[in-house]
């Protein structure tokens, strides 16, 4: 990624329209990029008593921060995977969705008059954000303890599921194409996720969050069912299999 070249004279209101993503920085200090967007950088830490060129070195930071691009999923055991998808995907959303939540929620409320699509955007995430919440946990307490069971040679792993660790899976496919779906229907409402032109910055940023979601999540399912999901059902059927000879 290249890193933009920025100083505490750059005004905050700038700084997210350049890049959106910093929005995350700001909100997590307090620091107002809509309302207070004018504000030079420098001026808005010191209303908030922060050091200016800590919280450059954190946008900085931000910028360069490697997503686990490059991993090769494959060469992970399969509890190392589960891991992987917890502390990096699970991680992600679970900080993700209730910012993206606050931030649709403020923007259909303050503009969906002039903008009644994204009305309609925050109807559709309220039950995609639920869902995907029950879904990580479903993975969390139940099916990746089973797979990482049955990786350390335990045969009962999924004895409480029908006998077969590919009924979870499935169910968990299922629930991944129904996200699809949802993520689908946003990117049209939203035209590719593009704000209207004297977008405010919270609408920007609600939209650019939506982008960056939908593409952490097409990795996210990628490395569940097409690499996780088939390793564990073949690793299951070879211990069928070797526990029938």
């Amino acid at each position: 990624m290249t890193t933009t070249n920025i100083d505490v004279a750059t005004t905050v209101g700038q700084l997210v329209t350049e890049r959106p993503a910093r929005s995350r920085v700001f909100q997590e200090l307090g620091i107002d990029f809509c309302c207070g967007g004018k504000k030079p950088l420098q001026e808005a830490c010191h209303a908030k008593g922060l050091d200016p060129q800590a919280v450059l070195q954190m946008l900085l930071a931000a910028e360069q921060a490697d997503d686990s691009q490059g991993l090769d999923a494959a060469r992970l055991s399969l509890g190392e995977l589960c891991d992987h998808i917890e502390q990096t995907h699970h991680a992600y959303l679970k900080q993700e969705l209730p910012r993206l939540q606050a931030m649709i929620a403020k923007v259909a409320a303050v503009h969906g008059e002039r903008c009644p699509w994204m009305r309609d955007v925050h109807e559709v995430f309220e039950p995609f954000m639920r869902e995907l919440t029950s879904h990580m946990m479903k993975e969390e307490q139940v099916l990746f303890p089973m797979i990482r069971a049955m990786e350390l040679g335990k045969t009962n792993a999924a004895c409480h599921c029908g006998g077969t660790i590919a009924n979870p899976i499935r169910m968990m496919e299922h629930e991944h194409d129904d996200a699809g779906d949802a993520l689908r229907r946003l990117r049209e409402l939203t035209d590719g996720y593009s704000p209207p032109a004297d977008a405010c910055n919270t609408f920007r940023a609600a939209l650019d969050g939506l982008r960056e979601l939908e593409a952490d999540m097409h990795q996210h399912v990628h490395k569940e069912n097409n690499v996780l999901f088939p390793r564990a059902m073949d690793h299951e059927s070879q211990q069928m299999a070797a526990g029938k000879s």
